[in-house]
């Protein structure tokens, strides 16, 4: 008498979505208040000059102008926007 035994469950196939983090507005592009820069975990880059910190780190615009990356020291970067 030929049969399958019962299958056993598998451990794989759980993926999770992918969180969308990144630079969102690089140097020399426009920004409007609000507008989200860079989504990151920790603070690669620093908030400058009109830009605001999120709880998740996100950083986001506080004025309409214009995005620019700068160092801040040897080893730190940080963004600021600057009105046009």
């Amino acid at each position: 008498m030929a049969h399958k035994k019962a299958g056993g469950s598998s451990k794989n196939g759980r993926d999770s979505n992918g969180q969308r983090r990144g630079i969102k507005l690089y140097g020399g592009q426009s920004a409007v208040a609000g507008n989200i820069i860079v989504r990151q975990v920790g603070t690669k880059i620093h908030p400058g000059n009109n830009v605001g910190m999120g709880k998740d780190y996100t950083l986001f615009s506080l004025i309409d102008g214009v995005v620019t990356y700068e160092r801040q020291g040897r080893d730190r970067k940080r963004v600021s926007v600057y009105a046009a």
